[in-house]
């Protein structure tokens, strides 16, 4: 099946109404039974209208930036559970980044992963997506490294087919992930993205407390009766 790219570009109130729209393009999926895997923070919000509008369990998956040193907002890579890392070896060239550096750096990003993971889940143990159909979600989509990351972690897991899904996407990096992907499903794909708050009217940062309760309230919704 062909991604699902589209090159109009729109501009989203929030992450709740980007949600429900990338919803609308996920419903084919609805009886196959998807679990959703939300990247947090802001891919929580998202991924909870998708859980609610597919009647579909909703966890996350806590992929994390790896950034320069001195420059954290520099991505240089990223981590996810299972051992994964994605790195751009042109910019730790670029940068002089040493190994020592990298596995400093490494090691503080997968320890605030894991308390994340805690924090988020608790002592629910992580979903079981073996032989299923797994939409990952996150708000955008702009170099797609944690994206990656977060892909080639589902994967280990071998679920039978598995999506990428965000509300606005890169359509350059959106295509080098359909290697990584069976689907990259978005509802629009700018052709300058620049930015991907720049296309939410609101995009404002997501608190922990909000993550921990969209969790709980999905739980309580898709162990209600349909």
């Amino acid at each position: 099946m062909d991604d699902e790219l589209f090159d109009d570009a729109i501009i989203f109130q929030d992450r709740v109404d980007a949600g429900r729209q990338l919803a609308e393009k996920l419903l084919r999926f609805r009886d196959e039974n998807p679990v959703i895997l939300a990247l947090p923070r802001g891919g929580v919000v998202v991924g909870y209208e998708i859980a609610k509008r597919l009647h579909a369990p909703l966890d996350v998956i806590v992929a994390r930036k790896l950034g320069a040193p001195y420059q954290p907002e520099l991505g240089i890579g990223a981590i996810a559970p299972g051992g994964v890392r994605v790195l751009d070896e042109m910019a730790l060239d670029y940068l002089g980044i040493t190994p020592e550096q990298l596995e400093r750096i490494t090691a503080a990003e997968t320890e605030e992963m894991e308390r994340r993971e805690r924090l988020y889940r608790g002592d629910r143990p992580a979903p079981d997506i073996r032989d299923k159909t797994v939409i990952l979600v996150d708000d955008g989509l702009a170099t797609g490294v944690t994206a990656r990351a977060a892909i080639r972690s589902a994967r280990q897991q071998q679920p039978r087919h598995l999506v990428l899904a965000v509300p606005v996407c890169a359509p350059e990096t959106a295509g080098a992930l359909r290697a990584e992907a069976d689907e990259v499903i978005c509802v629009s794909a700018p052709a300058s993205l620049r930015a991907v708050g720049l296309w939410y009217e609101d995009f404002r940062q997501v608190s922990d407390a909000e993550v921990i309760a969209l969790l709980k309230r999905a739980q309580q919704e898709a162990a209600a009766p349909v």
